[in-house]
């Protein structure tokens, strides 16, 4: 397991670089049902340069913290409109606007090189590159209607397949993707982790009469001596995942994701699908036999030898 410090080139994921500048273009014109991405000068109030700075060069800005730098938006933009780094309508959990247009994850800050491991037990359903979308990413299935999604990261440590434990080492991070190597140095280099429960995008944290999907109902790290857990089933229904991928516009992708085998590997390739270009697909959401039921079962992907907690961006 090599778990050495990135460059600055694998952390922001640069090669090969003929593929990155094709897939740069698809945030520029856009492709087969998928929207250019929207920019202006609004966006330029994500960047945190005095936070950013120590991050790249692999230093906390503060000591062993986590820096929650974008929230889920609660207000996003619709989907036909395309992925939009704009700050025009925003709201967070707590209903302020710690976020932007589009943001359906949530933003996780910290230095570059730092050790990302599982957050709860689970199968790694996926590990690919966009630099168009969040660049090196790795998707894991925690079994019943639970999938996270870790994106910019510099370096898979897991391969499709892998059985993880909490606690147990995916990823090296970095800044990977067009974003980080548009923004270098003042983007902050962070994770943003992707929470998909019954299919679709959530905000890990409680609003309203939600249910936190934090271990402890707020983000924290895995402890030294983390729950023996082994990752729960997924009952796919079969004919709902297939319907969805019958239904989605794009041929070549149609045609790849029905190729996939078994049901598990199919269902979550076609989660992660739905959720990255959801203009593909007209329909979307459960694919699931019974609706799964919220409940806490997450810890932060960091370990509690490295990290003490998580603070917000907009109150330091």
């Amino acid at each position: 397991m090599d778990t050495s410090y990135p460059s600055l080139i694998e952390a922001m994921g640069l090669m090969p670089i003929g593929e990155r500048l094709r897939q740069t273009l698809v945030v520029l014109r856009g492709a087969e049902d998928v929207p250019p991405s929207r920019f202006d000068v609004t966006s330029l109030a994500n960047l945190r340069p005095r936070m950013a700075i120590p991050l790249w060069w692999g230093r906390f800005y503060r000591e062993r913290t986590v820096l929650l730098t974008c929230l889920f938006n609660h207000r996003q933009t619709p989907i036909d409109q395309g992925w939009s780094v704009r700050r025009t309508q925003m709201e967070d959990f707590r209903g302020r606007e710690l976020t932007y247009d589009s943001h359906n994850g949530t933003d996780l800050s910290v230095p570059r090189g730092t050790l990302a491991v599982a957050p709860a037990a689970g199968v790694v359903a996926r590990v690919f590159a966009e630099f168009n979308r969040g660049g090196l990413k790795v998707v894991i299935d925690h079994g019943d209607g639970l999938i996270t999604s870790s994106a910019h990261l510099a370096r898979a440590l897991v391969s499709e397949g892998d059985v993880l434990v909490t606690g147990q080492p995916y990823a090296i991070t970095g800044y990977s993707g067009l974003d980080g190597f548009t923004t270098f140095p003042w983007g902050v280099p962070h994770i943003h982790f992707n929470v998909w429960f019954d299919g679709r995008a959530v905000d890990p944290f409680a609003r309203g009469d939600d249910v936190s999907l934090w271990r402890e109902g707020w983000p924290t790290p895995v402890p030294d001596s983390p729950p023996e857990e082994h990752p729960v089933a997924a009952d796919y229904d079969e004919s709902r995942v297939d319907a969805i991928i019958a239904a989605c516009r794009t041929a070549e992708v149609r045609h790849r994701l029905s190729a996939i085998s078994p049901l598990r590997c199919r269902a979550a390739y076609l989660i992660a699908e739905m959720n990255y270009y959801p203009t593909r697909f007209p329909e979307r959401g459960g694919v699931y036999r019974v609706a799964p039921v919220r409940r806490p079962r997450l810890n932060l992907p960091f370990l509690a030898r490295d990290m003490d907690g998580v603070t917000f961006a907009d109150e330091l």
